[in-house]
């Protein structure tokens, strides 16, 4: 190499160089700007939140579910949507609803009309082994205008169901983002999906930035990765709360590391399937702000505890 080319070398190595410590410090400088809370997460944390309503204790995503939830004094609750066919958004986990009612085939292959003469309690089973709940008056499917108006002091977390490519998952979006403004419920419901593409879709939409969003799967998986990589800095996501399960195959997540590296981002810390006070209590003590609990009577044995 002659002495020329050295000299380009070294010039374009040390270019590069600064090109890269430029971007370093421009990404960490970004990531360290405070991120603005959102409304629905100004309350006092501990959140408590009834999953699907308490899917344990009633039959799941019904008004005996969900009122039950409310009498153990939790903060709100968890639930699912899905599309009819006439593209109304009912508050609904499966795409089929064979599991949960006695009716049968696709969401989307019903009519509002023909999903609320389904009984929603035909096939669950109460503690003591009895189907409890068959043909009772409130399991019935609703619709997530009629949530938002029965439960007006109640926070709802809401994770859109349909696959984005479906016809359903396409609109999916902006019939909710439509419910949520004809009932002013925009800093009372926090949006989430494993889909990376509806989060996004949902964004757009809310233009002013006034609803809280979740993190998609692909989100927080990046977000793991990069606090356990040392990377943490160049997290880029715009979610307001990771919300997880305690453990993936097997590696748990519910580490001191990851809660705190969300806290100190202005991300709400969450785990679902929480289902023993002892466990609440040490997630509370190490600053997890969201418990989404199956069982409405052990987060009130929690808030009872925790509170005093």
């Amino acid at each position: 190499m002659t002495k020329t080319q050295r000299i380009l070398t070294g010039s374009m190595i040390g270019i590069a160089s600064l090109l890269s410590g430029a971007l370093y410090i421009t990404k960490k400088n970004k990531s360290n700007e405070t991120r603005d809370i959102k409304p629905f997460f100004q309350r006092k944390a501990p959140y408590i939140f009834s999953h699907r309503g308490g899917m344990q204790e009633r039959p799941e995503s019904t008004e005996l579910a969900f009122d039950h939830s409310v009498a153990m004094g939790l903060t709100g609750f968890e639930t699912d949507i899905r599309l009819t066919k006439d593209e109304q958004v009912v508050v609904f986990h499966d795409a089929t609803v064979d599991r949960t009612t006695n009716g049968s085939g696709l969401v989307a292959n019903h009519s509002l009309s023909e999903l609320q003469q389904l009984d929603a309690g035909y096939h669950f089973i109460d503690i003591n082994g009895y189907k409890s709940y068959q043909k009772h008056p409130q399991a019935k499917i609703m619709t997530m205008d009629a949530l938002l108006q029965r439960y007006p002091d109640q926070l709802v977390n809401i994770d859109i169901k349909d696959h984005p490519d479906s016809y359903e998952g396409q609109i999916a979006a902006q019939r909710l983002y439509e419910v949520i403004k004809r009932n002013h419920a925009e800093s009372r419901v926090l949006v989430t999906s494993f889909y990376k593409e509806q989060i996004e879709r949902f964004h757009v939409l809310d233009v002013k930035g006034e609803i809280a969003i979740g993190a998609s799967q692909p989100e927080v998986t990046e977000g793991i990765l990069k606090c356990y990589s040392g990377l943490g800095h160049l997290y880029q996501g715009t979610a307001d709360t990771f919300q997880m399960p305690t453990s993936y195959k097997g590696i748990p997540l519910t580490q001191r590391k990851l809660v705190s590296w969300l806290n100190q981002q202005n991300i709400a810390p969450g785990f679902y399937g929480v289902n023993n006070v002892d466990h609440m209590v040490d997630l509370a003590h190490m600053g997890v702000h969201t418990l989404v609990t199956d069982r409405p009577t052990i987060g009130r044995q929690f808030l009872s505890f925790y509170t005093q």
